[in-house]
C-alpha cells in the first residue's frame, strides 16, 4: 500500500451512513445521509446538518454559489440545496426516460451536469444523462450500461470517466459538440472489485474507491494500477464510496464510508485536480 492505514483518521463521526462527499469552493466538505440528510463539514471535524431532501442522498457536487446538487435515490431526481438549506427540484431527467437511480453528478465548466443513472443492480440498464443549465435534459449515452456509478472529467475536460460497478471497470467517453458523449471506451479493469467513486489528482492519476473490497486504488497514465489504501477489518474504511480532495492545497483526501457513520481523511503527496464550480442560475420548484 502507498498510504498505510495508520495514516487514515476519522474526520467526523455520527453521520447517517454517508455515501456522497464533495468539496465546495467555500472550503467546506459536504456529505449526505441515507435519510436525505445534507451535512456541512469543516476540516477541523465540525459538522452540522443544514438540510434534508427527505429522500436518500447519494453523490453530490456544488456550483459557484455553494448550492449543493444531490442525487436523491428515493425522489428519483437531482435536487438543489441552497447554502441556507432550502431544497428545490433541479431535474428528473430526460422526459422520455426519467431518472430511476440518480447516483453521481459532475459539472463541466459550462454548467452542464452529467449524472449517472445506475438502473437496476445487475440489470445492465443504466445511462448517463446530461442536464443542461437551461433546464433541458437528455440521455447522453448511446447504449445502456452495467450500473454506471462515479463520474469524473479528466484535467483537460476531453473525456468523461465512469465507473461500471457491475463490470468491475472504468470506461471513458469522448466529449463531443454540445457536451454530448461518444461511445464507451475501456479504460481499466479492477478484477474482483465493486468500484464506486472517482477523483483525478493533479498529475492525471485516477483514484478509484471501491464499495468492495474496502480499498482505494490509483491508476496512473503509464497504465500502472496500485493499491493506495486498504482496510480488511472494515473499520476505518467501510464500503468507501465517494472520495474528494479538500484543503487549501487540495492534499487532504476525504473518504465517505457507507458501511459506517463517519468520514475518514488522510494526506496525499499529489494534490487533487481543481473541479468546476459553474455559476448556475437559481430556479427550480421548492420541494
Amino acid at each position: 500500500m502507498v498510504i498505510p492505514l495508520s495514516s487514515v483518521a476519522v474526520l467526523v463521526d455520527g453521520l447517517d451512513h454517508p455515501e456522497g462527499v464533495a468539496r465546495g469552493s467555500d472550503g467546506f466538505v459536504y456529505a449526505g445521509g441515507e435519510a436525505g440528510q445534507v451535512y456541512r463539514v469543516s476540516l477541523l471535524g465540525e459538522a452540522s446538518q443544514f438540510a434534508s431532501t427527505g429522500g436518500f442522498s447519494l453523490g453530490m457536487c456544488l456550483d459557484a454559489h455553494h448550492n449543493v446538487y444531490v442525487c436523491d435515490q428515493a425522489r428519483r431526481a437531482v435536487v438543489r440545496v441552497s447554502p441556507s438549506g432550502q431544497v428545490s427540484a433541479y431535474s428528473t431527467g430526460d422526459e422520455r426516460r426519467r431518472l430511476r437511480v440518480p447516483n453521481y453528478p459532475v459539472f463541466d465548466g459550462d454548467g452542464n451536469l452529467y449524472v449517472s443513472d445506475s438502473g437496476g443492480w445487475k440489470g445492465s440498464d443504466g445511462t448517463i444523462q446530461l442536464l443542461r443549465p437551461d433546464g433541458s435534459a437528455e440521455v447522453a449515452t448511446a447504449t445502456d450500461l452495467a450500473f454506471p456509478n462515479g463520474l469524473a472529467l479528466d484535467p483537460e475536460g476531453r473525456y468523461l470517466y465512469a465507473v461500471l460497478s457491475n463490470e468491475s471497470r472504468v470506461v471513458r467517453f469522448a466529449r463531443r459538440e454540445q457536451a454530448r458523449l461518444g461511445p464507451a471506451e475501456h479504460f481499466v479493469t479492477l478484477p474482483r472489485t465493486v468500484p464506486d467513486g472517482l477523483a483525478f489528482d493533479a498529475q492525471g492519476g485516477l483514484l478509484i474507491s471501491c464499495y468492495a473490497p474496502d480499498a482505494i486504488y490509483r491508476f496512473s497514465s503509464p497504465g500502472r494500477l496500485e493499491l493506495l489504501i486498504e482496510d480488511w477489518e472494515r473499520t476505518t474504511l467501510a464500503s468507501p464510496t465517494n472520495i474528494a480532495f479538500a484543503g487549501a492545497d487540495m492534499t487532504t483526501l476525504v473518504i465517505a464510508s457507507l458501511g459506517r457513520w463517519h468520514l475518514a481523511t488522510c494526506q496525499v503527496d499529489v494534490p487533487g485536480m481543481p473541479l468546476n464550480y459553474p455559476a448556475v442560475q437559481a430556479g427550480g420548484a421548492s420541494l
